[in-house]
């Protein structure tokens, strides 16, 4: 397997290549598991009509142009008038469709030269109208919140439901300030071409997100101009440091298990989601791992939430904790590594110092590192501007997502701690079991595949160390197992033996 870094990209502007090198460009906290899997599905989606999905003939080479679609998302994020005209012109469609285009036009932003009349022609009722776009504003990805207009996501049914984030000013061109598309969806992309199951997956999402034909797209096609502009420019700058990794593989297995379950096409995509916010966060922790020089497995301590303290809840703490701190010790370490090169042992000054440190990791601008009086006091300068650095995004990366999948939660106690939700605990069932699994050989896939203690046999390393007892994980595994037979997802046959079962599976566990 390939492990060496990929070089940087020229075309990447960055005053600090340390984040970068180790995870990638870029891994970004405020944006959510969701928003990356539809930055994931416009990439895809543009490479699809260039003929190239899942393709990478250079690494690092991607440049794609996504829609903007602005007459859609200005229908449906950006026409508070709507209501209030359906409501007073309920008897009068020529007037409402009148009252409308005219409020639109002078309203909308981001396109030139605005005409809505098309839509009449398609909607001969206003009030057709009126409950197509109250429909399609109800999918809205996350549900109410307070983004901007032009960041609002509708549920993708199909190709014209995907739109690239954009910051849409009143007499200003649209541009893309990666404010909710931060470029992890581009990372995801690359990830998902680099598994070398591509193919696989293209046409399982053919049959779903990407198919044209659904009725739920042609709804939405139904509010667009039949030319609908892409965007200006190619989108281009991500960095994935590495060609080959199994995380890659992992997460391909899993996301071609649940698309090639029984599970309706639009179902899926929930689950598809966690999972993937689940692999994003093993990736993270790893690439720390291995700067770190840590070569044991990843595991993560889960509580399944108990009603009293108990001494799994403090391992599942202290297991979050050290995940938390780990990509902050990374980058120490990273940077620390040119300390123990050749030309470290040759800087004499604080000129050279400075000059090897830029040529290792660029120059951050704006910092108190010059003010060092030593090349040790410069280092010591150049981490601590590195870190601040890297508290404003990737090192917020591991509790964001964790909180957004279902994995962490404060539920009951003061410390943020692994204690999944309903919805992940479901998302891992259907896509680790094929049809019928032995809950005890369930948590042992959960343990060889994520990484998670559960029950007792899981935890043997905690407990011969004197950290915990069987006892403490023998009930955490019990409270698993009434958890899922309460959301019908076991099934105990006899006293010794309870199985877990995925109601959309294809195939027994052999």
């Amino acid at each position: 397997m390939n492990n060496e870094r990929l070089p940087r990209p020229i075309k990447i502007p960055s005053d600090m290549w340390v984040d970068e090198a180790i995870w990638g460009h870029r891994l970004y906290n405020e944006q959510t598991p969701w928003l990356c899997f539809m930055e994931f599905l416009n990439v895809l989606q543009a490479e699809l009509d260039e003929g190239r999905a899942f393709l990478e003939d250079i690494p690092n080479n991607l440049a794609y142009v996504p829609k903007s679609r602005l007459h859609l998302r200005n229908i449906l994020f950006n026409n508070p008038q709507l209501p209030v005209i359906a409501r007073t012109y309920s008897n009068d469609d020529k007037e409402a469709w009148s009252k409308w285009q005219e409020a639109i036009i002078k309203g909308q932003s981001g396109i030139d030269n605005a005409d809505f009349a098309y839509l009449e022609k398609r909607f001969p009722k206003f009030e057709h109208f009126v409950s197509v776009v109250q429909f399609l504003r109800e999918t809205t990805i996350e549900g109410e919140n307070n983004k901007r207009w032009s960041s609002q996501f509708i549920f993708p049914y199909g190709p014209n439901c995907l739109y690239e984030d954009l910051n849409v000013k009143e007499n200003k061109s649209p541009t893309n300030d990666r404010r909710f598309f931060g470029r992890t969806g581009e990372m995801l992309y690359l990830m998902l071409v680099r598994s070398g199951r591509g193919p696989q997956l293209l046409v399982n999402f053919q049959e779903s997100v990407l198919n044209k034909k659904n009725k739920f797209n042609r709804l939405v096609a139904s509010l667009e101009p039949k030319d609908s502009m892409n965007s200006s420019t190619a989108r281009l700058g991500v960095y994935l440091p590495y060609l080959e990794l199994p995380e890659y593989q992992e997460l391909a297995g899993d996301w071609l298990s649940l698309l090639e379950s029984n599970i309706p096409k639009y179902d899926v995509i929930p689950h598809l989601v966690n999972i993937m916010g689940l692999h994003m966060i093993i990736y993270s922790l790893n690439r720390a791992k291995d700067v770190l020089e840590d070569d044991t497995k990843l595991t993560f301590v889960l509580e399944i939430v108990s009603p009293k303290k108990t001494i799994v809840r403090e391992l599942s703490s202290d297991s979050f904790t050290e995940h938390n701190n780990m990509s902050r010790r990374a980058v120490e370490a990273y940077i620390r590594n040119v300390e123990q090169t050749e030309e470290w042992e040759k800087v004499t000054d604080l000129s050279e110092a400075t000059s090897l440190l830029a040529l290792k990791y660029e120059w951050p601008q704006e910092n108190g590192i010059d003010s060092a009086n030593s090349p040790e006091d410069l280092i010591n300068k150049f981490i601590s501007a590195a870190i601040n650095r890297h508290k404003q995004h990737v090192d917020k990366f591991h509790g964001t997502w964790g909180k957004e999948i279902g994995l962490a939660s404060r539920r009951g106690a003061r410390r943020l701690r692994y204690a999944p939700q309903d919805m992940l605990l479901k998302s891992l069932v259907l896509c680790v079991v094929p049809k019928r699994m032995e809950f005890q050989d369930f948590l042992d896939k959960l343990y060889e595949k994520y990484g998670f203690i559960i029950g007792d046999k899981q935890a043997l390393e905690l407990t011969e160390a004197g950290r915990a007892d069987l006892e403490a994980f023998s009930d955490n595994a019990r409270r698993l197992e009434q958890r899922l037979a309460s959301m019908g997802l076991l099934r105990r046959l006899s006293d010794a033996c309870a199985y877990v079962e995925n109601p959309f599976g294809i195939q027994e566990e052999v």
